[in-house]
Formats: C-alpha cells, sequence, structure tokens
C-alpha cells in the first residue's frame, strides 16, 4: 500500500554517510556494516559544520539515522560537531541502505561478468528491477514513505545514497526514471522542501 505523503511536508535535510573502504573500491555495501575511513570522519564533521550555517538553533530539529554502523558514525560525529547528545539522533530501521543481495561485496564490472542478463535488465530498468534476493528502488521507496509520512517538524535524515534517491522519487522532486542516476554526495547536505532541492 503507498502511504500518502502531505503536500505540506516539513523541510528535511538529508546527510549520506561518510565515506569507507567499499565506496572507494566501488563494492555495493547494500546492508553490509562496512565502518567509515578517515576521510568519512571528516565528511561527517564537514556536514555538521554546514548545517551549523544553515541553522541557528540545530536543537529545535528531529534527527534520525539508519541503524547501519557507517551512518551511526556519521550520525555521532555530525551531533557532536553541532554541540548536541548523539542519542537524541533516534535510529529508524526502514532508513536502511537499498539491499543489493547477492551482489553486495560486488563491483559493477563484477556483477556484470557474473551476471550478465540481470545486469543488462537493470541497465534498462533501473528502479524496478530487483537484484537477487535485494530490494529494487521501487521497494525501497514504499519502505520509506512511512517514515517521511510521519515527519511532524523539519529533520534531519541520516543515511544512504540509494535512501536518498528514493526519498527524492517518494517526495516529487524527481521523476522515478532518474532517481536513481542522481549522484548523492558525502560531506554535503540535500535540503528538501516540498518538490524542489538543492545541495549545500
Amino acid at each position: 500500500m503507498t502511504v500518502a505523503i502531505s503536500s505540506i511536508s516539513p523541510k528535511i535535510y538529508f546527510v549520506r554517510h561518510g565515506e569507507t573502504d567499499w565506496n572507494v573500491a566501488g563494492r555495493m555495501q547494500g546492508q553490509r556494516d562496512i565502518p567509515l575511513n578517515e576521510k568519512g570522519r571528516w565528511q561527517a564533521e564537514e556536514a555538521g559544520l554546514k548545517l551549523a550555517k544553515l541553522i541557528a538553533r540545530p536543537a529545535e530539529l528531529d534527527y534520525l539515522s539508519s541503524p547501519m554502523l557507517r551512518t551511526v558514525e556519521t550520525a555521532d560525529i555530525f551531533m557532536r560537531t553541532l554541540g548536541l547528545e548523539p542519542k537524541t539522533c533516534r535510529r529508524e530501521p526502514l532508513l536502511k541502505e537499498i539491499a543489493f543481495g547477492q551482489w553486495e561485496g560486488m563491483t559493477w564490472k563484477e556483477v556484470r561478468q557474473a551476471h550478465p542478463e540481470m545486469y543488462a535488465r537493470r541497465d534498462m530498468d533501473r528502479w524496478g528491477t530487483v537484484s537477487p534476493e535485494g530490494e529494487s528502488y521501487a521497494m525501497l521507496a514504499e519502505r520509506v514513505r512511512p517514515v517521511l509520512a510521519t515527519l511532524t517538524r523539519d529533520t534531519v535524515l541520516i543515511s544512504h545514497g540509494g535512501v536518498a534517491r528514493a526519498v527524492l522519487a517518494a517526495t516529487g522532486c524527481v521523476a522515478k526514471e532518474k532517481a536513481p542516476l542522481i549522484d548523492i554526495w558525502q560531506g554535503r547536505i540535500l535540503v528538501i522542501e516540498g518538490t524542489s532541492f538543492n545541495w549545500v
């Protein structure tokens, strides 16, 4: 069932977790727990500094994060940078990264070599294709919709690249066919307001 999202929604400040060694290697992390690397910890602090310049009273926002290791590490650094207690950022399991199933740990080159037909199918339909034992972006969007529907005030979401793309589609900021192609930057803030978005 599709959960309706109000046309008058709170502003979302979306923060992608910082870099990991698997990001550097181009490996799909999905729902594997991979820690931040040194650059990733710096990016988490950088994102916190950017929000501090945007918001006069950051304590008045809500904070939610994926419960995965790389997002929890990012959230803890981010909150401390803002002068806030890390425990005030609530963990939300529905904000976990898209599950890539059997493809987790692989690069796209390895997927193309091992599963050429599935890779070609995904290349034609990145929104709807389900990886083996994983999820599609369409499934992910339905997973995160209930979270978006319950937001009552401006909120920071600390999550993953795939989740950001699903949120952009679910809020009507971009067409679902284009959402999987959008780059989601680490160390920056994606500001989503209504059906528009911009990067800080």
